[in-house]
């Protein structure tokens, strides 16, 4: 398949026709080689408007999702971001081109691994990977200019809003597993933290350590 012409064609029909402008954003989504990351049986869908399974009841995000979560981190480059789920690793690569330093959790271990493996073929070395619960986040390693959860909350995760330094923010998407969920904005601030909603979205839940899911 002519990959890089599917390519283009997701960057001029699902993101520049929508709201992504960020020029880094689309620089990134145009880089990274998005069928590098979908299973075998679903390369000739790699570009498509749409997520797919990547195993384990989990997906790879559509490119519109991964690009507008992106680019509401505001990334300049300097930054030290942290990525709650890794999944297939197609965020966390897409981010590793945007800040100085990516901390992604993974609570799966052979995902994580898949992915460590495709990032580390692709040459990107300023990821910092974690097995472990992301509700809790990497204290040690806190606190974070961005956050960015790639699967739903019941709730904001107290633990990530404190790892957050003052004035950054997080974007996770909100809700109940069987619902339309909310993808919000948590903006630190010195007297708490602020919330906006920015649209209706369908994800995942965000597996626990005591989840049985």
């Amino acid at each position: 398949m002519d990959y890089p012409r599917y390519a283009e064609i997701m960057i001029q029909e699902q993101l520049l026709s929508r709201d992504i402008t960020d020029t880094r954003v689309l620089r990134a989504m145009k880089e990274i080689p998005r069928h590098s990351f979908v299973p075998s049986a679903s390369l000739r869908q790699a570009y498509g408007d749409f997520p797919l399974p990547i195993g384990s009841g989990q997906t790879i995000s559509q490119p519109y999702m991964v690009a507008y979560m992106t680019q509401v981190l505001s990334l300049e480059g300097s930054e030290k971001v942290m990525e709650i789920g890794t999944g297939s690793g197609y965020q966390t690569a897409i981010l590793s081109l945007l800040a100085r330093e990516v901390y992604t959790l993974e609570i799966l271990a052979s995902l994580a691994e898949k992915a460590k493996k495709t990032i580390q073929a692709l040459g990107l070395k300023n990821i910092h990977y974690r097995i472990g619960d992301g509700y809790q986040g990497w204290v040690d390693e806190a606190p974070f200019d961005g956050i960015i959860v790639t699967a739903a909350c019941t709730e904001i995760p107290p633990p990530l809003v404190q790892q957050l330094h003052t004035g950054a923010v997080m974007v996770l998407p909100l809700g109940r597993p069987s619902d339309i969920q909310e993808l919000v904005i948590v903006r630190k601030e010195p007297e708490g933290a602020s919330v906006k909603k920015l649209m209706d979205v369908r994800f995942v839940p965000l597996r626990r350590k005591s989840s049985k899911m």
